[in-house]
């Protein structure tokens, strides 16, 4: 089993593997400690996962929800930031080798490991390049790019069946993200774009958004599902529950009603988004394989009441990459956990009783589904409209990094409200490519360099 205990000559030596909620968390709040802290994560910035979708679809800029990590420990002298990707951990020896333009090899005496979650197609990957799904910040940019260069084909088609196809876009996965995203490309569709195309009317876009459970929004009380499901209609999303995604492909999807007979109908589109899975990061496998630490169906680590792992103490994992009964996948959740830790190692150092177990706080779920509606559940009030949409807003706007950020978010919403317009909706060629499409541009631009020299 392996120690906690340190060597008093040197400070302790804290590696964060993750930039996201829990990570970040726990390294502001590991400040006033004697410990030195190493940050890695494989992008530059933090991510505020929750408005991915406003990235998606015009409203905010990429800036505005992922601030640069350095920047946030700008006055933390004991954090130390390292973009690189980690390839595995070398718990015998506590080393995490990572990798950038050189191999590293970054020694610790605590390890948090808070690497997130991906998408999950249920074993369907290949449906990933026809469907994205929103992770990162790479993958909001490409759900925009899809939909706006969706418009503008439509603009060109030559035949109504082509151009019906452009103009249906299909969310799997009613979810908030799914129910935020499906609401936001009607409001997209009928309020911002229906003045700007000529061969087109962007009005009669179909937004399809569809789910294997019975309802949106299942872990919302029903009060509110049905709520949610009225709005979406109202806005003229096709809500289709109780139904199950068979087959997608770069023309469309095909589903099956999950209560008929098995018989299956398609959906010509050529704009198909997933919101429907997720799974833990790979790295919670390769945490579990270095340490023998127990999974559940979705990757997930199992840890110990205090977010270690079995048989190494020394060792947190936390965030969307662990299971802990009654602790939802989160950015709240992800936060609390990364100050939790941050208590545990204090205690540790100060050689005071461990804190009791981590116990999550739930303080409310929410979800908006365009312009001043909204759903919310907080601390068993169960709030919608206009009032469910101000608590939304003022929530994600205290949780958004840096006060600039803050007021710009709130400015960039009373601007797509007011003005009925947005201003973040450039298309990138670079992002209408797959990640293999791009991998192979690489290849093929080396390979040109080296003839060329």
């Amino acid at each position: 089993m392996g120690s906690t205990a340190h060597n008093p000559s040197r400070r302790h030596r804290v590696v964060i593997v993750g930039g996201g909620f829990g990570g970040v968390r726990a390294a502001k709040a590991l400040k006033r400690l004697p410990v030195d802290v190493t940050l890695i994560d494989r992008n530059n910035h933090h991510l505020f996962q929750p408005l991915l979708y406003q990235v998606a679809t015009g409203v905010l800029s990429p800036g505005q929800v992922a601030p640069a990590l350095r920047s946030l420990f700008r006055g933390q002298d004991n954090v130390r930031v390292l973009m690189g990707e980690v390839e595995r951990f070398d718990l015998d020896r506590r080393v995490v080798h990572a990798v950038a333009q050189h191999e590293m090899e970054i020694p610790y005496d605590t390890l948090i490991v808070a690497a997130g979650a991906t998408h999950s197609y249920f074993g369907n990957d290949d449906w990933a390049t026809a469907a994205p799904g929103m992770k990162t910040l790479d993958d909001a940019n490409r759900v925009r790019s899809r939909i706006l260069w969706s418009f503008e084909l439509a603009e060109q088609a030559q035949t109504q069946e082509e151009r019906d196809a452009l103009l249906t876009f299909v969310v799997v996965g009613a979810g908030p993200t799914g129910v935020e995203l499906a609401g936001q490309i009607a409001i997209l569709a009928r309020r911002i774009l229906k003045k700007e195309h000529r061969a087109i009317d962007p009005r009669a876009a179909r937004v399809v958004l569809l789910d294997a459970a019975p309802t949106v929004l299942p872990p919302f009380p029903e009060k509110l599902r049905d709520h949610a499901a009225h709005d979406l209609r109202k806005l003229g999303v096709d809500v289709e529950v109780g139904q199950m995604a068979v087959d997608i492909d770069d023309e469309g999807i095909e589903v099956r009603a999950t209560d008929g007979d098995g018989s299956t109908r398609r959906i010509a589109s050529r704009t198909v988004l997933w919101a429907a899975g997720v799974q833990a990061s790979p790295l919670a496998r390769m945490l579990a394989d270095a340490s023998g630490t127990s999974s559940d169906r979705a990757g997930r680590l199992l840890v110990r009441h205090d977010l270690t792992l079995p048989v190494h103490p020394e060792v947190f994992a936390i965030g969307d990459m662990v299971s802990r009964p009654g602790v939802p996948g989160v950015a709240q959740a992800a936060i609390q956990e990364g100050k939790y830790v941050a208590k545990v190692i204090s205690t540790r150092l100060n050689e005071y009783p461990a804190p009791p177990s981590f116990s999550y706080k739930d303080k409310g779920t929410m979800a908006t589904i365009g312009r001043t509606r909204a759903v919310a559940s907080v601390r068993g009030v169960k709030l919608t409209g206009q009032l469910a949409f101000y608590i939304w807003a003022f929530v994600h706007v205290a949780y958004l990094v840096g006060w600039g950020n803050r007021f710009e978010a709130v400015a960039r919403w009373m601007w797509t409200i007011v003005a009925r317009n947005r201003r973040e909706r450039l298309i990138s060629p670079a992002s209408l490519l797959s990640d293999e499409q791009v991998h192979e541009e690489i290849e093929a631009t080396r390979t040109r360099s080296k003839v060329a020299a």
